[in-house]
């Protein structure tokens, strides 16, 4: 496995495209030393923010490592959006299923939770979306989600720590032994098409793990406020794209 999480931190008041610029010849060097130098049947988490788009690079400049190999960091956004609704609901955060966060590790990033489970022992699952208002699950649940990061940044001058830490140990303990049946957890992962996002774009999907081998979860619909959501946040992410590979001087197809 590689686990990249040398990035160029992101820092207080700082725009995500300077960000960017910073990144594009860091994960270009990892790119060309990975497909350089490691197994083809490598697992790769891009940790270092921000982490689509770095992890967009990287598969560029490692192209005989197969798309399925590399993913990015959305399991930390997904720790926060579940640990929020069990603070709503006052449960063990343990109990909160199958939330989902889509698109960017960024403020455009939808967390949703319209198939979220609480499932409490001796209990039959129950859906979240019975239990917490729709006022509240597209209200202050999504920008609580959304800005965690720069607000930790903000308290601390720094990026998360051992929050990070923990999310990446649960991405690549799932990767590597699955997930349970009927549950899904979120990846950013290299879009197949799946739910009209672009072809190629590192995309945060539900996914549900076996045998080491992910699979998007089809099938979930989306409101219309999902539906903006989606479409706010794949838009930024194909910006991204555009001017990372500009930065780098080559072509984004």
């Amino acid at each position: 496995m590689c686990i990249l999480v040398g990035a160029f931190p992101r820092k207080q008041g700082m725009e995500r495209g300077d960000l960017l610029a910073k990144n594009a010849a860091i994960f270009e060097a990892q790119g060309k030393a990975i497909e350089k130098n490691a197994s083809r049947n490598v697992k790769i988490l891009v940790v270092g923010n921000p982490a689509n788009t770095n992890c967009l690079i990287l598969r560029h400049f490692a192209p005989s490592i197969p798309d399925k190999n590399f993913t990015a960091l959305t399991r930390l956004d997904h720790h926060r959006a579940a640990a929020q609704i069990s603070e709503k609901l006052h449960v063990p955060v343990s109990q909160v299923k199958n939330v989902t966060i889509w698109g960017n590790h960024s403020a455009t990033q939808y967390p949703e939770a319209n198939y979220a489970l609480l499932q409490t022992p001796g209990q039959p699952s129950r859906q979240v979306s019975q239990l917490l208002d729709k006022a509240y699950l597209e209200g202050p649940f999504v920008p609580t989600i959304q800005k965690r990061g720069a607000e930790v940044i903000a308290a601390r001058g720094l990026s998360s720590a051992l929050s990070a830490a923990w999310a990446i140990t649960s991405h690549m303990r799932d990767w590597w032994f699955g997930t349970a049946s009927g549950e899904w957890v979120s990846m950013g992962v290299v879009s197949d098409g799946s739910y009209n996002i672009p072809k190629g774009l590192i995309f945060s999907f539900p996914v549900a793990i076996k045998n080491g081998d992910w699979e998007i979860v089809q099938g979930l619909k989306f409101n219309e406020f999902g539906k903006e959501a989606i479409k706010t946040t794949t838009e930024e992410l194909s910006q991204e794209k555009e001017l990372a590979f500009s930065k780098l001087g080559v072509s984004s197809k």
